[in-house]
């Protein structure tokens, strides 16, 4: 692939700033993905400004045909599904076939809003008076702000993006600047799809420059943001201010794969490696605890390090590798930092990671397992805290119980696996766990777009993405009629004047 020269997207015209930045490769740092515009608050201004003027007649377009606008969409990701794996693959240095799983993600998610707009949008509901009739209908909640994340960059842009618009909102989409390229791709297929000027616009740029005055534009109404714990805080309280807004914040997680007493290893340490290992760690539901059944952790901690040392971390573009690289060298730094503190709080070191520079990784950000082991410290700024890297506790628990009362002290709440053959033990886990995805026998990964994908305390404020989205970006509307000559009131209300 050539250098892309991307541009924004702003009330259906393709715009340039004068200051730019650019998108590296994070497996070779030496090859520039593309040139982006850095955006600030007049492009903020103006993009607000074509998705209030496209707002009302958006809004009065039929759902159905709305919805073809995105099945539309759907067929031209079909038609780039190759195109848009290895940009993918090369800008933000997920695995290929992780890649490929983005992309095949953001196909569903479009297949999902587009048949949806052929569902009922509202309910007829009984009144107690005979002669009227009582709807719930809803409406859209108007102009649209969706900040995006890198480790999904076609996926997660169009969880939000896409239930926002079939409703009839407009919208900006900010992708993070590490998937600027990848953004870019979207606003081109936004425009192929022949969606009306201003309904999406795409702006490059970095979050405290015009992230931040999307958010805070006066005529931003509705925000969509996944992304860290320490934004989204950010985000729900300047929200908090201002009664005109609301804001669906995912924020990542400190999760946890339980591996109980009667676990098969054989699901048991895949299910784990792929938790903590996939897409480098970099995912918010990946799991960086892993809670053990004393009576099982020698034997679990034996094989899991033997896969963790066989793992393959190669250039992201390889279809042979099982991970790349981290992001950037921010990710990195964070990595060492969370090592770091995990020998300064006295855990045993299993697995010294570190900076991979041979075999052809001197120029990418690659990094290799660490793992540790240790008692469960309440304390712990490393048992906390977020490390989104190949970071990984081993902690020995002592039966279902007390592996439940330490998963729970965490202060997030995303996902979690638990691995057992007792469906006793997963039932409790089910309703105990306070998570918003939980996995029986599976790794804590994936998310079908049709399901919620959301958490609890840390992790969200209770109003999950993808499909289920849509029941934030609209609002509940009761409407009822009187079909009698006279007035007829609930309750027993006199309607005597």
């Amino acid at each position: 692939m050539s250098e892309i020269r991307g541009r924004n997207y702003i009330n259906g015209q393709w715009q340039e700033t004068a200051e730019t930045f650019e998108s590296l490769n994070p497996s070779d740092t030496r090859e520039t993905v593309g040139v982006f515009p850095k955006s600030g608050k007049e492009e903020a201004q103006a993009a607000v400004a074509a998705a209030k003027a496209a707002y009302p007649e958006w809004k009065r377009v039929s759902r159905v045909k709305r919805g073809e606008y995105i099945d539309q969409l759907a067929q031209l990701m079909k038609r780039d599904i190759d195109e848009m794996t290895e940009l993918c693959a090369r800008e933000v240095g997920k695995q290929w076939n992780e890649s490929y799983a983005d992309v095949i993600e953001s196909i569903h998610m479009a297949q999902f809003v587009a048949g949806y707009s052929r569902q009922p949008d509202g309910y007829v509901v009984p009144s107690e008076v005979a002669a009227k009739d009582a709807y719930i209908i809803r409406k859209p909640k108007g102009v649209t702000t969706c900040i995006a994340p890198w480790n999904f960059p076609f996926a997660i842009p169009l969880w939000e993006v896409l239930p926002a618009v079939v409703e009839g909102n407009t919208c900006t989409l900010k992708p993070s600047p590490f998937s600027a390229a990848c953004g870019y791709k979207l606003a081109q297929l936004f425009e192929e799809a022949g969606f009306p000027k201003g309904v999406v616009n795409v702006l490059q740029g970095w979050g405290a420059e015009v992230g931040e005055a999307l958010v805070q534009h006066p005529d931003t109404r509705l925000i969509l943001f996944t992304g860290s714990y320490a934004v989204g805080q950010e985000i729900q309280k300047f929200v908090a201010t201002d009664p005109m807004k609301f804001a669906a914040c995912e924020m990542g997680g400190k999760n946890q794969v339980l591996v109980l007493e009667d676990a098969d290893m054989d699901i048991a340490v895949p299910a784990a490696v792929m938790s903590a290992y996939k897409t480098s760690g970099q995912r918010c539901v990946a799991a960086d605890r892993i809670l053990v059944d004393r009576k099982r952790e020698a034997e679990f901690t034996e094989k899991f390090l033997a896969a963790s040392k066989r793992m393959k971390i190669g250039d992201a573009t390889r279809k042979d590798v099982f991970t790349g690289p981290m992001v950037n060298e921010q990710g990195r730094e964070k990595y060492e930092k969370h090592n770091a503190a995990a020998r300064e709080e006295g855990f045993e070191i299993l697995l010294e990671g570190g900076r991979l520079t041979d075999e052809g990784r001197e120029h990418g950000y690659f990094v290799s397992p660490f793992v540790y082991r240790g008692e469960y410290k309440p304390g712990s700024w490393v048992l906390n805290e977020e490390a989104f890297s190949p970071h990984v506790a081993i902690i020995p628990v002592d039966g279902l119980d007390h592996a439940i009362q330490v998963h729970n002290e965490v202060p997030y709440g995303l996902a979690g696996a638990v691995i057992t053959e007792d469906y006793r033990n997963w039932r409790e886990c089910r309703e105990e766990l306070e998570v918003g995805l939980l996995y029986v026998n599976l790794p804590s990964i994936g998310a079908e777009v049709h399901l919620p994908f959301g958490g609890m305390k840390r992790s969200g404020n209770g109003h999950p993405g993808a499909a289920t989205l849509i029941d934030y970006v609209t609002h509940r509307t009761a409407f009822t009629v009187n079909h009698d000559r006279e007035i007829q009131m609930a309750q027993g209300l006199s309607a005597e004047v």
